[in-house]
């Protein structure tokens, strides 16, 4: 059984879908953040700063850096954890076909993709330090900087894998079900996961030009699951990617304001940094990947047929 029929081997009916979603929103908007209001609160003086700064955003309350991440990476913990919840209570089925069409999950895939891609985003973020250093401010603080290097890759992977595998596991095998193909899932997925970032503040300083970016991601992991037949290596891509951007460099104006190493002080625009990845480092890294794994039949992959098993094993 390829990727997408793992979801066979559980409940499929529409509203079991819409109950798992509904579960995960609780979990992931309204339990999760409520370490992150109970923070807040210990750093607001009155109700009125407390609602201005939930309009805005929490950290102009003067919150921690370190702690503001981890308590942002709590809320997609507990959406993973009701994610998880629906899989196996409701759905009726095991985690693991959530994750990979294996017997077991290859974590070799995983690694190779978090150590590959994150010895390429090192260099060309580098690289462009070197070329452009008056646009960098050197930040290092022993302190903070290893506080935030401990949380970012032992608890940014939670927040990467809830994205992964609500989009390129619970979606792409849900609507490969309904649809009874690859190509539908692959576009979906892959636009509104693009569009949801549509949030970040980088879209609002570099303008919509920059989801060519967000959705050229979503398509680079969703082909990636859909080539591999699991989500292993894009977990790990996803997982380094996120990882890399939070302690090494960090800008006013970015979804990540961390204690990073070095201070982006550049004007924010559009440039070869938006659309490299998507026009050159995501086809490389797919004929890597295709090399190595041996990936045939990219048109059956991409965008063939999904049928129901005659039989399902467990």
């Amino acid at each position: 059984m390829n990727f997408i029929q793992q979801a066979y081997k559980g409940y499929n009916q529409w509203y079991i879908y819409l109950l798992v979603i509904f579960i995960t929103l609780i979990g992931w908007q309204f339990i999760g953040v409520i370490p992150l209001l109970i923070t807040a609160v210990f750093y607001t003086e009155n109700t009125e700063e407390f609602l201005r700064a939930a309009n805005d955003n929490f950290m102009s309350l003067g919150i921690d850096k370190n702690l503001f991440l981890f308590m942002m990476i709590l809320m997609f913990a507990f959406g993973l954890l009701s994610l998880f919840i629906g899989i196996k209570y409701v759905h009726k089925r095991a985690i693991k076909t959530l994750i990979t069409s294996r017997n077991k999950i290859d974590w070799s895939r995983f690694w190779f993709g978090f150590l590959v891609w994150g010895v390429l985003s090192v260099l060309v973020i580098v690289s462009d330090i070197i070329l452009s250093p008056e646009d960098y401010i050197w930040n290092f603080k022993p302190v903070p900087f290893f506080t935030l290097v401990t949380i970012s890759f032992l608890f940014l992977p939670i927040q990467t894998s809830f994205e992964e595998l609500l989009f390129r596991g619970y979606f792409m095998q849900g609507l490969g079900v309904w649809f009874k193909n690859r190509w539908v899932p692959l576009i979906v997925t892959s636009v509104i996961f693009g569009l949801l970032h549509g949030a970040n503040p980088e879209v609002e300083k570099l303008g919509y030009i920059s989801m060519v970016f967000y959705i050229g991601t979503g398509f680079f992991y969703g082909i990636t699951t859909l080539m591999d037949e699991g989500t292993e290596l894009a977990l790990g891509l996803h997982a380094v990617n996120n990882i890399v951007a939070a302690f090494l460099v960090t800008t006013d104006w970015t979804v990540f304001q961390t204690d990073a190493l070095f201070v982006d002080t550049s004007e924010p625009s559009v440039g070869i940094d938006m659309f490299l990845p998507v026009l050159v480092l995501y086809p490389l890294m797919l004929l890597l990947f295709s090399k190595k794994y041996g990936w045939k039949n990219w048109k059956e992959k991409l965008f063939g047929n999904i049928e129901k098993p005659i039989s399902i094993e467990a």
